[in-house]
Order: C-alpha cells, then structure tokens, then sequence
C-alpha cells in the first residue's frame, strides 16, 4: 500500500477516535473532560490570530553567529532581535523533507513547534511546498529537480507531497496550525509567461501538481493554504490581475472540496516589493500632463505596492466564487527600503519621472528586478492582522516566508546538485533587456538560491523600516481580532488607461543599482608571521555546516590582495562560500580576496564564509596562513 493509503487509514483512526471519546464523554464523569484537549482544534478563519509563530532554531542560529561579527553594538543588537522573528521552513526538494546538508528536516522542525508550543496559546508554523515538476519555468536560478514530465509528477506526489502530508499527519502535531504557502511563482507564470516554451511545457504539471498538493494536504484540519499570488509589479495590470483570479478559480474547482480548499493567498513572496509607496499615494495624480502611473518605472500598472494588490485581488476572488473570508498574507522579510536612500518627502519636480523616481522608497531600477536587490531592508515584522493595513486588504497578517540573509540565486555560475542554473538576474554587471535595459542591481558575490548570504542580510538590517528595535520584540501571541467578512470597503480606485489596452510585459518587483567594481584581483602582498588572526565558527547540522571566518589583518601595513589556507581534519568538504574564491585540494582549503575586498588596511578585518558537508565529524581547522604567515587563532 502506498503511503497516501497509510495517511488516510491514520486520518480515518483519528476521526474514529475522536467520535468515540466524544461519545464516551456522555456517560463518564467530568473528571475526564481533560482527554479533550488532546483532539485536534477546530479550523478557524485565521490561523494566525491570538497565535504565535514557529522560530526556526537552526535559522536563528545563523543570524545570532552574524551578529557576533557585526562589529557595531547596535547593528548586532537588531540582529538579535531579527533572530527572534518566525519564518517559513522552505521544502525546496525531496531530500528537504528528511534533512540534507542544507538544513534540518521537517521532522525536526515540527518536533521543534512542538516544544515552542506553550499552554493554549496556538502555534502557526509556515511551511513552504516548493518543488513542482519543471518549478520556475520562466528563470533560471531556482529550477527544481523534477522535470516537466510524466515522471516528475509521479515523484511530486509519491516521493516529496505524500511524505509530507504523512509527517503532517502524525497525532503529535494535530495541535500545531500548520500554514503552507503553496508552490511560489508557479500559477503566476501561466497568467503571464505563456509564450515561453518551458512555461508551455510545465503549464498541465503545475495546474496538477497543484490541485493534489490542495487534495492531500487538506485531508488534515489542522492545515491552512494560501497559495502563491506573485505580487503587485507582476500581477497588478488590469488584464493580468482579472485572469489570475479566473485561473486560481479554476485551480480551486478541479479540487475535491472546492473553494474550501484555498484557506487565502500569500502574496510579495521572497520579493521587495513595499507595502504601499506614501508619498504616491494616487496612481492617477496628474504631473507633468501625465498620471503617476504612466511613468517609466510603474508602466501604467496602478498597484504600487502590495496593498493595493491584495485589495484588488481580493475583490476579483470573491467575484469568481471565493468566499469573503479569503484571507490575505504578504511577505514583509525585505520589503522596507530605509536607510540613508528612502525619501522623506514628496518630490517638487513638475517631470514626471523626476518627480516620481524621487518620491518613490522602492529605490530599484525596475519593478522586475528581483534578484538580491541591493539597498533592500526589513519590513513589518510579523503580526497578526495588521492594524496598519486597509480592511480591503484583508490581511491575516504580515509574515517572513524568504528568511532574511537567505539568497535568490547565484551571481555567477556555481555547480550544485540541486537544478539550479545560473540567471543573468543575479549578475550585477548585466544590462538586462527584460528591465528596460537597466542593471539589475542585484548584490554581488552571492551564493546560490537558499543558502546564507551575509554581506545581503547586513543590508538588510541596516535599511529595514521601520527600523528594527533593539530589545523588547520577542514574537507572542496577538490579539484575537478576525476581520469581519462582511467588509465592503472597496479597493483603492483603478482607472486604467483608454489609449493603453496592453501592458508591458509582466514581470517581477526591481531593486536599486550600485554598479560594481572592476573585477580586478590586487596581487597578494607578503604578511610577516603573527601579524594576523583568524577566528572561525561553524554551525553544524546532520551531514551539513555553515562556517564563518573572520580574518585580521594585525600588521602595521595594508595587504593588497590576500589568501588564506587552512586543513581539515575530518574529511570535510566546502560545497559553496561567499565574499572570497574558494578552492580546495585533499583537505586543504585556499580563500582568495574577491575584487572588491583585496586591500585589507592595517588592522582591518574581512568576514568570509562557506557552506560544506561532513561524514559526523567536524573539528575546527587548528592552524590558517595569511599570503603565507601563520595567524593567531581567536
């Protein structure tokens, strides 16, 4: 029998059982009414009122081991209290569900809620599915491992959604509310990216894929789905947003239970995409003899932020059947833009585009560059029914589905074995034709799609808004507030344009732009013997670590261009690092300065890092050269 059958004589037993004690509560004394609290909890509108949320240990870790190198007393103690938010477990392919070199498995994590879960306060834990058969048909730096096939659904099903739906299913988790953002960037792309051949190609497996990941994982009350919406600078055109809500229709009628089967929708996922631009507060506003919206960098598309989006689009659900109570959930882990570069104030200019690329906070060169934005920050943190959102809106709440620091793809071209390619997206140096042949202002030296990248998530923090507290932030419970489904309040007005019937192509949200240093590599200098420290720290998990490296230099004159060697012990193997080139040849390891970090001033210091594996062992390396002198350790 397969383990679809298993689950469902586990589901089966539990309803049984339940049935039975209710039935036995009506002839024993009350003494025993304690074996209620033991059932699963009835599904409710909103998972995440009155609720806490999952902090992912292992991810927590990573951000407090930042924040030991951050340097500034302040910028480390916002750190912390970033290590404290919840975010999304993300089930990027089938080796996830059990644990790989990347992290922890979903047995962990839930074994994890478990413990977080105090009292009768409930406990939400976000969980990704994300490995449809051809998954990111449209880019390159997140392919799956399942081709877009015959084959590739059969495994989606039997080897990555079944084994989930059955941990799922496990009674010790029938109390933990599990929401489970469903498959991001999939159906968007069969609103806007048909004409690309593999989108063609993918188009049956992801509407399939889809509708039994709905099918399986609503076969657990306890489970709440919100589907993946994109966000405002991909769907939000008129004649985008009126076929995603047809499509998302018709996904929700192939299913078994319908519309009850979509709990809501999450939208600006692993995006930066801002919450709503306040000081272009109306699309149709008139500079210069033309709207706001007509500019160059909002193409005539009216929702500027996610706001906006999950107004509009909550509208058009609710006119293709969805119930009113369709809750809304937006991606705030990088969506803030502060720091030095937010605008204070409206702009004076009467140009349109000065006027409007001066007041906008969203400092991208184009809403569809979506690779490691630099200048991007934290937004909200989590919460629960935001008072700050719209009522049309109708927000469940704010969460972190990307964990901050975690990378959407690799600048350059990096071997894996996980399907991920090489997108020109993530390249600083490229001038790309899909953003109005802008860069793309992605953040150089990045690490492939989902592993940590340190120098992003300093940025991050530094330019979050509002900007992040210092103490005082532990995530808790939040008040028991449900919207009200009879909200009426319509969305902000869209006007479109009578002499534009066709947008601009679709795509996805933009950062701003720092070109780049010449890639030049300084020749290393010669380093006297004890004139350098390193102090190395690894954070391990199964047959994986993260290790960071810090490296002084403690002589008294700058070293132009460096490298660092060092050995393991252990058999260890570095898989991919950042803010150097890594080499390795037997156990021994070379770091070489990257082009923009070669100079290393008289007493400066460089943080570098790299993910590896290990076969259970994994002892610190015991002695590093710097150009060839041996350095102190800690």
């Amino acid at each position: 029998m397969s383990t679809h059958g298993n689950r469902t004589e586990r589901g089966r037993w539990r309803a049984v059982a339940t049935v039975a004690t209710a039935t036995a509560l009506v002839a024993v004394p009350l003494t025993l009414s304690s074996t209620m609290a033991t059932a699963a909890e009835a599904h409710v509108d909103n998972p995440y009122a009155g609720a806490k949320q999952y902090v992912n240990p292992t991810w927590a870790a990573t951000v407090e081991s930042a924040a030991t190198r951050a340097g500034d007393p302040t910028l480390a103690a916002q750190m912390r209290t970033v290590a404290k938010q919840p975010t999304a477990v993300w089930m990027d392919r089938i080796s996830a569900i059990n644990g790989n070199a990347d992290g922890n498995g979903l047995k962990f994590h839930l074994d994890e809620a478990v413990k977080q879960k105090t009292g009768s306060t409930p406990l939400v834990f976000n969980l990704v599915i994300y490995n449809l058969p051809g998954r990111d048909c449209f880019a390159l730096a997140s392919n799956g491992e399942l081709p877009a096939s015959d084959a590739g659904l059969a495994r989606y099903k039997t080897e990555y959604i079944d084994p989930i739906v059955d941990l799922l299913s496990d009674s010790k988790y029938a109390d933990i509310r599990i929401a489970a953002t469903i498959e991001p960037d999939s159906l968007p792309n069969l609103v806007t990216n048909m004409s690309e051949a593999t989108c063609q190609a993918s188009a049956p497996y992801y509407r399939e894929g889809v509708k039994y990941a709905l099918d399986e994982l609503k076969t657990l009350d306890n489970v709440y789905t919100y589907l993946d919406a994109a966000h405002s600078g991909w769907l939000g055109w008129d004649s985008n947003s009126g076929p995603t809500a047809k499509l998302f229709a018709e996904v929700a009628k192939s299913t078994k239970k319908g519309f009850a089967s979509i709990d809501g929708f999450v939208t600006n996922t692993a995006n930066s995409t801002p919450l709503a631009e306040p000081f272009l507060p109306d699309p149709t506003l008139n500079v210069g003899g033309n709207p706001v919206r007509s500019s160059k960098f909002y193409e005539w598309n009216s929702d500027f932020g996610e706001h906006a989006w999950t107004a509009q689009l909550h509208r058009l659900l609710v006119a293709e059947g969805f119930p009113s109570s369709t809750g809304m959930l937006i991606d705030t882990s990088r969506n803030g833009w502060g720091g030095p570069d937010r605008p204070t104030k409206v702009s004076t200019s009467t140009n349109l585009e000065t006027y409007v690329n001066e007041s906008r906070i969203d400092r991208r060169t184009h809403r569809g560059a979506w690779c490691n934005p630099l200048g991007a920050g934290i937004g909200e943190l989590p919460v629960a029914t935001p008072s700050s959102a719209p009522a049309a809106a109708h927000l469940d709440a704010y969460v972190w589905i990307k964990p901050p620091g975690e990378s959407d793809g690799a600048s350059k071209e990096i071997p894996n074995d996980q399907g991920k390619s090489f997108d020109r997206m993530c390249d600083p140096t490229y001038v790309a034709s899909k953003l109005a042949n802008n860069l793309t202002g992605a953040t150089p030296d990045a690490p492939l799609a989902g592993q940590w990248f340190e120098a992003q998530f300093t940025t991050l923090v530094k330019n979050a808004y509002p900007v992040i507290p210092t103490s005082g932030a532990t995530p808790g419970p939040t008040p028991s507030v449900t919207p009200s489904p009879s909200v009426t309040t319509p969305p902000p007005p869209v006007t479109p344009s009578p002499s534009v019937t066709t947008p601009p192509p679709p795509v996805t949200p933009s950062p701003s732009v720092t070109t780049p240093p010449p890639p030049v590599t300084p020749s290393p200098t010669a380093n006297p013997a004890g004139a350098c420290s390193v102090t190395y720290t690894a954070n391990s998990w199964n047959n994986g670590f993260t290790a960071s490296v810090k490296v002084t230099n403690r002589s008294s004159s700058a070293l132009s261009g460096w490298n660092l060697k060092f050995t393991f012990a252990n058999g260890q193997q570095v898989q991919q690092g950042w803010s150097a080139t890594w080499s390795q040849s037997g156990s021994t390891v070379t770091a070489t300065n990257a082009a923009w970090n070669g100079t290393l001033a008289a007493g400066g210091s460089v943080d570098i890092g790299f993910n590896g594996s290990h076969s259970g062992t994994n002892t610190a390396p015991t002695a590093f050269t710097l150009n060839g002198a041996t350095c102190t350790i800690g």
